[in-house]
């Protein structure tokens, strides 16, 4: 009779794509989002969760590719219907909208936070399992909306760490790069469908203008690019005159960049005020900058500024001229709230995106620098971003529902706060009671109770006592401040011995041997005053 052939062990490894989270990472996270959602909260915005998994028809265009429904999530197929793990936060929400429509609120105002699942190649700090944390208004057609989201995301990043002068929040609109291809001419509000290709180059192309610059670009919007490989990429096909208007538009933020530039240059010089002065009066602003400090004056000037640019560029497109208009009324909405140009900037460099939103979009950038892995110094850049996407649950109802929202990258962020030093990746271990007879447990469980009813993070040992260095190695192991000792001595004259794990460990490693014996990591106190002296150590450390 053949043998059984025996099962092979399964590998203990996390499948490719996904990683595990311990300890300090888990606790960073949950103390980053629940200051977060303190903010959307403050806002007025109610948590939301939704399943993790949805019919791939809900999900729909929102996957990474539309011909191929089930590529790009993880799907799974249960009586005739496909279902895949959420793409994003987002297109849950629409389905939540659109099921509940005659149950909600109508503005609704919600907040989510959770993983999402992609099905895709992953690489060098590309999992296929992230967070995502999103706000977001459905059913909010005025721009009041957009400028709440901006202020909001400025208020957030303070309140994780991210002091202002570190951050910038950028603000462009859709409507202005339609404006501006109306006037390039691929663009007919009265045939929406005509030179689709075209428009669709386009916002492929701008999409790439970090990578590619502006002469890759301005190759795409032509008869097109070949890269490095000798692949060639297919163009617009337009002529010098159609991308014109496009190429300055490419150009805009550069341009009001280096305008401003020029300008704080004059303002900073002896007499500047009345340069800060003629663009005030430019701008007919004279009595609400009226008295303000020059430079909190002149970053208010700034917006307008720049709104006054993209008007010269979108000529008399009637959609580019109410983009623009949006814009300067999200910045006038957002700086009577005390959001300057300092904090939130009309720029067009905000192009990521623009092929999905349907008026303003906006970014968070983080604009200090870190050294990257070969310790060359760079921008940490962006860390959220978001806009107005007004056709997202007509898929479902057949009725535009006006919409905008943000969502945050969790990991980035988190990064974002190491790299300024406001996380270690490390974490204050439990003050560990250690167990020096077996048959005293309860002892032992009873002090650890007496600390965590006074809000002080404890555990007993539960290994084996026997050695009593294995439980000082496991409390180093478990980052444990403190260790409570109590022996047969200890306990007859109603005392225990607190280690001060921390400082004995410095001690070991630095200390004179004089200078250990006048600071004893070990000291002994009444069994009364556990608490009160376990907490001096804690604070010392703190």
């Amino acid at each position: 009779m053949a043998k059984e052939k025996k099962q092979p062990r399964p590998k203990a490894e996390t499948p490719k794509g996904f990683r595990d989270y311990f300890g300090a990472e888990v606790t960073e996270r949950q103390q980053m989002l629940e200051k977060i959602a303190e903010v959307y909260r403050l806002h007025g915005f109610d948590p939301l969760e939704t399943s993790a998994v949805e019919t791939v028809e809900a999900l729909g265009k929102f996957l990474p590719d539309v011909d191929r429904p089930n590529e790009g999530v993880f799907a799974f197929e249960e009586d005739d219907t496909w279902l895949a793990l959420r793409y994003d936060l987002t297109a849950p929400l629409a389905r939540v909208a659109a099921q509940y429509r005659n149950d909600l609120p109508f503005p609704y105002r919600r907040y989510a936070m959770g993983p999402v699942w992609r099905n895709e190649k992953p690489g060098p700090g590309r999992f296929r399992q992230f967070y995502q944390c999103d706000a977001d208004t459905v059913g909010a057609p005025s721009v009041a909306a957009d400028a709440e989201i901006c202020g909001m995301l400025a208020d957030t990043l303070e309140a994780v760490g991210i002091p202002r002068g570190d951050y910038i929040v950028r603000v462009n609109n859709r409507k202005v790069l339609n404006g501006v291809m109306e006037v390039a001419e691929i663009l007919d509000p009265t045939n929406p469908d005509k030179f689709a290709y075209e428009r669709g180059v386009v916002l492929r192309a701008i999409d790439k203008l970090d990578r590619l610059g502006v002469d890759g670009v301005r190759a795409l919007l032509g008869e097109g690019r070949k890269d490095e490989s000798g692949d060639f990429t297919k163009g617009a096909g337009l002529n010098a005159e159609q991308m014109l208007p496009l190429i300055e538009f490419v150009n805009a933020h550069t341009a009001i960049q280096s305008d401003l530039a020029s300008y704080q240059q004059e303002i900073d010089a002896p007499g500047g005020e009345r340069v800060l002065q003629g663009m005030v009066a430019f701008q007919k602003r004279e009595n609400e900058l009226l008295g303000l400090p020059k430079m909190e004056a002149f970053n208010r000037v700034k917006n307008q500024f720049a709104a006054d640019y993209l008007r010269s560029i979108v000529k008399s497109s009637m959609c580019g001229v109410e983009g623009v208009s949006e814009l300067e009324t999200i910045s006038n909405l957002l700086a009577a709230q005390g959001y300057g140009g300092d904090r939130i900037v009309i720029d067009p460099s905000v192009v990521r995106g623009l092929g999905y939103y349907t008026g303003p979009v906006f970014e968070a950038e983080l604009t200090f620098e870190i050294l990257d892995e070969k310790g060359r110094p760079r921008q940490f850049g962006s860390v959220a971003g978001g806009g107005r996407y007004d056709d997202l649950v007509k898929r479902f109802t057949g009725q535009e529902v006006p919409a905008t929202g943000v969502s945050i990258g969790v990991d980035r962020l988190l990064a974002a706060l190491r790299a300024k030093g406001r996380l270690t990746g490390e974490t204050q271990g439990p003050v560990i009671v250690t167990v020096m007879d077996r048959d005293r447990m309860a002892d032992y469980q009873a002090m650890a109770a007496t600390l965590r009813q006074a809000g002080i993070r404890a555990e007993v040992y539960l290994g084996n006592p026997k050695n009593f260095g294995n439980q000082l190695k496991y409390a180093d192991k478990r980052a444990s401040p403190v260790a409570v000792i109590q022996g047969e001595d200890e306990a007859l004259r109603g005392v225990v011995q607190l280690k001060d794990l921390i400082l004995g460990a410095k001690l070991a490693q630095e200390a004179t041997l004089e200078e250990w014996k006048s600071q004893p990591a070990q000291v002994e106190v009444p069994l009364a005053y556990l608490v009160e002296e376990t907490r001096k150590l804690l604070d010392r450390h703190r």
